[in-house]
């Protein structure tokens, strides 16, 4: 039997291999001579890089950049096992959780890091990237990241405008002539699952600006600069950026992204389906095995377990789904390629406890599965 085991994180208990293991080890109880295949999972947030590398049998690389306040910070991207990719996560060199909340202020706050880890990427010779843009503690427009890969943007004095969202009212002439050369060649895709535009109610900073440290008056200058940002960008370079969908990602990095880099934006989950090739591996497989953390009316809207399971239908493979916690809404998944839901506490407990025993669980209710299979 072949069994492809695709799990995401189940957040503050388990990685996806370690659930993927855990997963395993109660199979390998009643069916030992099963195949086992091992598909870490991510929805293109945190994780993504820890479920990519594993997967290829790639390395993890630290570099120091500057942080989302110009302060050093280490952070850290994957280089997958063909050697020709890397994967980011902006959030490891840019992100919410890098500044204590009483320092959070995206009029200042820069990508510069995320710019510094693409540098960095190139250097080592890779040709294709996949960029995670969740957890942003940046208001931007993608300004830093782009300095940092060579782009000029001055004010009408012909000075560079300083980091922050709270500098791009200034800006005046944007220079693209000292940009990488590399990144003329290179494949962008972005992992998004936000349709925001940049600008506007619905926009980067309105959304967004209040959990990076916003007021409302802060929210209303970051959106004017933000619009005068894309203008320029529309006048200068022929890109109207402004109300695509996605471009408000990550405080206008997704805008950022598309104009400057050709970026391409997609659902963080097929990505990580197409840079998995979870579909070649779930052919002629007996039975999927998925989950997280929780699952609920929420999981059709593009989380992980949705997405195999999605691949799984076209198949015509079962999908059991595992998770730590069942919420409302989860009715419409059976009709969208689950066969079943299961629940892995095993006993009323304390949230600690359920978090530290998560692994064992997991293979009890794996392997609980497997005897009604067999």
């Amino acid at each position: 039997m072949k069994f492809v085991l695709a799990p995401d994180s189940f957040k503050e208990s388990m990685t996806a291999k370690k659930a993927a293991l855990a997963m395993e080890k109660g199979i390998k109880k009643v069916f030992p001579d099963s195949n086992c295949e091992i598909v870490p999972m991510a929805d293109g947030g945190e994780g993504t890089v820890e479920s990519l590398v594993s997967m290829t049998n790639g390395e993890l690389v630290k570099t120091e950049v500057l942080g989302p306040l110009g302060k050093p910070v280490m952070a850290v991207y994957g280089l997958l096992g063909e050697r020709q990719t890397a994967v980011i996560e902006m959030a490891s060199a840019s992100g919410l959780e890098l500044i204590k909340p009483e320092e959070r202020n995206p009029l200042l706050t820069t990508t510069y890091g995320t710019g510094q880890l693409i540098k960095h990427a190139l250097d080592k010779g890779l040709s294709r990237f996949l960029i995670g843009i969740g957890g942003s503690a940046t208001n931007d427009g993608g300004l830093g990241m782009l300095q940092a890969l060579g782009v000029s943007f001055k004010d009408q004095n012909g000075e560079e405008l300083s980091f922050g969202g709270g500098a791009l009212n200034q800006l005046h002439t944007i220079d693209v002539s000292g940009m990488d050369e590399r990144l003329k060649t290179v494949k962008i895709d972005v992992a998004c699952d936000v349709t925001n535009p940049l600008i506007g109610d619905n926009g980067a900073s309105a959304i967004f600006g209040p959990q990076k440290g916003s007021t409302p008056e802060v929210v209303q200058i970051l959106d004017q600069n933000l619009a005068h940002f894309a203008d320029i960008i529309k006048q200068q370079m022929g890109k109207d950026i402004a109300l695509v969908n996605g471009a408000g990602a990550a405080g206008g990095l997704g805008a950022g992204l598309m104009a400057f880099l050709n970026a391409q934006l997609k659902k963080g989950i097929d990505l990580v389906i197409e840079y998995t090739a979870l579909e070649a591996r779930i052919k002629g497989a007996d039975y999927v095995f998925t989950g997280e953390g929780s699952i609920d009316g929420q999981t059709l809207f593009g989380k992980t377990p949705y997405g195999v399971a999605s691949i799984a239908r076209k198949h015509s493979v079962p999908v059991i789904a595992f998770a730590g916690r069942i919420g409302s809404g989860v009715e419409p998944l059976y009709d969208s390629g689950f066969t079943a839901i299961v629940g892995i506490l095993n006993e009323v407990s304390t949230l600690k406890d359920a978090l530290d025993n998560g692994e064992a669980n997991l293979a009890f209710s794996s392997e609980n599965i497997c005897r009604l299979l067999k």
